[in-house]
């Protein structure tokens, strides 16, 4: 009889480092599909360029460079903001197996521990997810990152730097929860991996499915937040879009239901690969501390 072997389980850190690594890979790659996805989203109205049209519009008037724009943020974030996300996912698993006494991970947990994943990597990203915001919106006059904080917290106070938490908090709850349900169904479905490229492969296509389904999810709860984020303050005025459930009302309201899902396209040629590719770099570098902390398996 043979004895199945198990990955060796890794301290906190090595999680955190394999979520910071891979987190910086995705964003280095799928950066100018997200500044497409934003401006398509702080669109108003029912008239959309879409992808295409948007990409075009942005290099023919304001150059390649502007694809980059805000780059820095989500650079600082992305070590930060992935490596919670995993590292927050292997917690609450362990937390949440052990609360129910299950030996292993199960569908429901699965889905359970990718939602409170997602709310604890919310309270982290928020102030970076501002300042991109500022920076990708084509009306900004910011100088940079460090001028959007300034500017904020002269304006508005510290308080300022956390506009849209509650809109974040529910797009990272249900993009996780989608994300890490799918990867658990995924590989429960896909032909058990015979070697360390198939055990690649499996990892890339159920993070790639994991991030289309999470995408599906999240987009409404993106839209408003990427409305909540880029609109400025006006004092004594109540803004349009100011909380999430009745902003996605307003908007299927005003603009048809549609609009719930504009950026959509861009946000899912990032987040479905990316995904892929977030999964396949966090599995790959933990196979890698494995193997320099001793024998990987159990």
């Amino acid at each position: 009889m043979t004895t199945e072997h198990k990955p060796k389980p890794l301290p906190f850190i090595a999680n955190f480092a394999a979520g910071a690594i891979a987190g910086i890979s995705e964003i280095l790659t799928f950066y100018p599909l997200d500044v497409v996805k934003t401006r398509i989203q702080l669109e108003t109205g029912k008239t959309q360029h879409g992808l295409v049209g948007t990409f075009r519009n942005i290099v023919k008037q304001e150059g390649v460079g502007r694809l980059y724009r805000g780059l820095a943020a989500p650079l600082m974030l992305e070590a930060p903001k992935r490596a919670v996300k995993f590292a927050a996912n292997d917690f609450w698993g362990k937390t949440f197996m052990n609360m129910t006494g299950e030996s292993k991970m199960t569908q429901q947990l699965s889905i359970l521990t990718g939602c409170s994943a997602g709310a604890t990597e919310s309270f982290v990203v928020v102030p970076f997810e501002l300042v991109k915001i500022k920076l990708q919106d084509k009306k900004s006059t910011y100088a940079g990152p460090i001028d959007v904080v300034k500017r904020v917290l002269a304006k508005e106070g510290p308080l300022g730097l956390y506009a849209g938490m509650e809109s974040t908090f529910w797009r990272h709850v249900y993009w996780n929860g989608g994300y890490f349900g799918t990867i658990y169904q995924i590989k429960a479905l896909l032909p058990k991996p015979t070697s360390k490229q198939s055990e690649l492969l499996n990892n890339f296509v159920s993070g790639s499915i994991g991030g289309f389904c999470g995408t599906v999810l999240n987009t409404p709860f993106d839209v408003v937040k990427s409305r909540i984020q880029g609109t400025e303050k006006i004092p004594g005025v109540t803004p349009k879009y100011n909380w999430t459930y009745p902003a996605i009302a307003t908007i299927a309201r005003e603009e048809g239901f549609g609009a719930l899902y504009k950026g959509f396209v861009p946000k899912v040629l990032r987040l479905a690969p990316g995904g892929g590719v977030l999964l396949l770099v966090v599995e790959f570098t933990l196979d890698v501390f494995r193997k320099a902390l001793g024998p990987p398996y159990i």
